[in-house]
């Protein structure tokens, strides 16, 4: 009884008929029952897709992290340390520099993020297109002057103190994320744009709402090397009176007390493995699910 349901009155089944005695199939008509019943069934859901971050990307580095600095700490208790090296790390010195390094990584990657990437957008519009080669060129001097250099020179200008230090670390760091910025903006498919300014999308939308989210996972890239560099560019703050983890290496080496030199260097590789890490986090969370590819 199925299969006569599945023909046409001539005896052919579904969706064949017969011209001047040729037969002839409907396009898309499908020959098999389970064809015909499975042609209704819904496309299998994205929400089955397993989650972005797994146990190791969340645990594999803090393990590792946490080992050093225990190993760091037990061999430090049981170094043989003299009066200047007490002196010097000793008072809540460590923890006063790792303080003053966080916030110069915080407070540079701030004005880097609120100067980079609006300029990012700005520079990729219509009207200001011709000046993107001069910011280019004023960004890739910034970063192709030696770091120190640039800090002396800001000294000389500014005077010793945090500010001096801070202008250094966000000219540093404003190439990777302009940079990336205008290279998202600028990859985004030119039929996306127009199909949704076609659709009555205001250039206020289709910048929120389709250029920036296609262009977030090269952004965040940018974003995550800049902080990278801030935590490296920090520790040259204390030349310019900045504070920062610097403080404890440049003891280290001028005074020749290794524990205070170990000290400074360890936590300032592990703040950057760390921040580098939070980074990563944050662009695989902040990425739209649309962007992701099945692996």
């Amino acid at each position: 009884m199925s299969g006569s349901s599945r023909r046409s009155p001539g005896g052919r089944p579904a969706g064949e008929h017969e011209v001047k005695g040729l037969a002839f199939r409907d396009e898309g008509g499908g020959a098999g029952g389970d064809e015909e019943e499975g042609a209704g069934a819904p496309p299998p859901s994205p929400a089955a897709a397993g989650p972005r971050v797994g146990w190791r990307k969340l645990t594999f580095l803090p393990v590792v992290l946490i080992a050093v600095l225990l190993a760091t700490w037990l061999w430090y208790r049981q170094a043989d340390l003299d009066a200047l090296t007490r002196n010097a790390l000793g008072n809540g010195q460590v923890t006063k520099a790792l303080w003053q390094h966080v916030q110069l990584t915080v407070i540079s990657t701030f004005f880097v993020l609120i100067i980079a990437i609006p300029l990012g957008i700005l520079l990729t519009r219509r009207a200001f297109r011709k000046a993107t080669p001069f910011a280019m060129a004023f960004a890739n001097m910034g970063q192709a002057t030696p770091a120190i250099g640039l800090l002396a020179l800001l000294v000389i200008w500014l005077g010793i103190g945090r500010r001096a230090a801070l202008i250094g670390i966000i000219i540093y760091a404003v190439l990777p994320v302009l940079s990336n910025t205008i290279a998202g903006l600028k990859a985004n498919d030119p039929t996306l744009l127009e199909a949704a300014r076609g659709i009555g999308m205001s250039p206020l939308g289709v910048l929120t709402r389709v250029e920036l989210p296609l262009a977030v996972p090269l952004i965040l890239a940018g974003v995550r090397t800049a902080l990278v560099l801030n935590v490296g560019t920090a520790t040259l703050a204390t030349f310019g009176g900045g504070g920062g983890l610097g403080v404890l290496i440049t003891t280290g080496i001028t005074s020749q007390r290794m524990p205070v030199l170990v000290l400074g260097s360890v936590l300032t590789v592990a703040l950057a493995l760390l921040v580098d890490w939070l980074a990563s986090l944050a662009e695989l969370l902040l990425r739209p699910r649309g962007l992701e590819v099945a692996t």
